[in-house]
């Protein structure tokens, strides 16, 4: 069979690597930053009896306008490259917010031998071991499989934009969206269209998924302030954590419970589940309370939420709020707008603003009116913090920064 694979920012040269150890002949061309100009070239001219898009791409692409020529995702074409050679149980996980949160609260819960796949980094469990780090497009789950078969182990991974189907649970974490591929497409639409051919699908409440192996989260899991009931196939659990309190907590840990009840393991081990790093974890600097929203789901409701938090935690209204997107950070799907980044600003009132990164939507009136709000500008996160710890005198400090981490 020729191939034809395109994209390379997002994993087409391993899918196109893997093809050719399947025995196939393959040209991997990249449509979005002209680095393959004779084989874009060639392309163009020869028969493929399959091509491979990623799903970010402009549906009316002249490569995908052949009619005769069947064209499929990175997501199904890395399904149908894994076979039957995968770890069990294997959970993949997609979703605007609450991916990573998901997926660490599940790894806590798993026992034994196992590969976390994150937009972090890749880790084997237990221990935390770093394996490597790649993004999470569907063609980074090929060398996450093959490590967790490597252990005899499970897989938890995050899939960017929908799920391989590989797997025996998908799950939804939530039903926000924003448009793609030229604009072409919705992000929700395409995650729904992913977990086809998965075995079970597990879903946050709003995701407009249907059929006999849906399971809806609030089916399964209620809370009742810190604590959350679980019930599943005459089973239940009773949990309790204060992370249950927190809104961008509370989902992720919810469906990660509902997870280890659908494939029969104990979700306990959440009583003793800490925040991430990024994901509202608190430190202390000179006296200031910093709480940590820095990571790739940040918009204007994490924003909002973390201010909330970080007030109570100590316990005075002052509060110096790092807020933006870091510069080139292209593997952030969905930006922090100058809308949000205003509507969020406008919720929270800080003392003191620092903007880190670019300008979103730079030249317009909104992004104008930030320019005369901020007390300082930096490029990264780490500037931006050190920037606040300077800035602030007293009460706490919010870094609410959209970046991949």
């Amino acid at each position: 069979m020729h191939v034809l694979v395109l994209d390379l920012i997002h994993g087409g040269t391993e899918i196109g690597a893997a093809y050719r150890e399947a025995g196939h002949s393959v040209d991997v061309v990249d449509v979005y930053r002209g680095t393959t100009p004779g084989e874009l070239r060639g392309a163009q001219h020869r028969h493929y009896d399959l091509v491979v898009a990623p799903v970010h791409l402009d549906p009316d692409h002249p490569l995908l306008a052949n009619p005769a020529v069947p064209v499929i995702t990175h997501h199904e074409a890395v399904r149908r490259l894994l076979g039957g050679h995968l770890p069990r149980p294997m959970i993949e996980i997609t979703g605007a917010q609450g991916k990573t949160t998901t997926a660490h609260a599940l790894a806590h819960i798993l026992p034994g031998n196992g590969v976390l796949h994150t937009s972090a980094g890749t880790y084997r469990c237990p221990g935390g071991d770093l394996l490597f780090k790649k993004s999470i497009t569907p063609a980074s789950a090929i060398a996450a499989v093959r490590s967790a078969c490597r252990v005899q182990g499970w897989l938890v991974a995050e899939i960017s934009l929908g799920v391989t189907g590989a797997g025996n649970l998908a799950i939804i974490t939530s039903p926000d969206t924003y448009p793609f591929a030229a604009g072409k497409k919705s992000a929700i639409d395409e995650k729904i269209a992913s977990v086809q051919h998965a075995e079970r699908i597990l879903t946050a409440d709003g995701v407009p998924c249907k059929g006999e192996n849906v399971v809806r989260v609030s089916d399964v899991a209620r809370c009742d302030g810190m604590h959350c009931t679980v019930r599943y196939d005459g089973k239940r659990c009773i949990l309790t954590n204060p992370l249950f309190l927190i809104p961008p907590y509370r989902t992720p840990l919810m469906l990660a419970a509902a997870a280890a009840m659908i494939l029969q393991v104990s979700p306990a081990p959440l009583d003793h589940f800490t925040a991430l790093p990024g994901r509202m974890s608190i430190s202390h600097e000179k006296g200031l309370v910093i709480i940590d929203n820095a990571n790739s789901g940040t918009n204007r409701a994490t924003t909002i939420c973390a201010a909330r938090y970080a007030r109570h935690c100590a316990g005075m209204n002052e509060l110096t709020l790092v807020i933006g997107q870091v510069e080139g950070d292209g593997a952030v799907c969905e930006g922090f707008s100058a809308d949000q980044i205003l509507d969020a600003i406008e919720e929270v009132r800080p003392s003191h603003i620092v903007m880190v990164g670019r300008y979103p939507g730079s030249g317009t009136p909104r992004a104008e009116a930030l320019q005369g709000m901020a007390d300082a500008f930096c490029i990264t996160l780490e500037d931006g913090r050190n920037a606040a710890v300077r800035i602030a005198q007293k009460g706490s400090i919010v870094l609410s920064v959209k970046t991949w981490r």
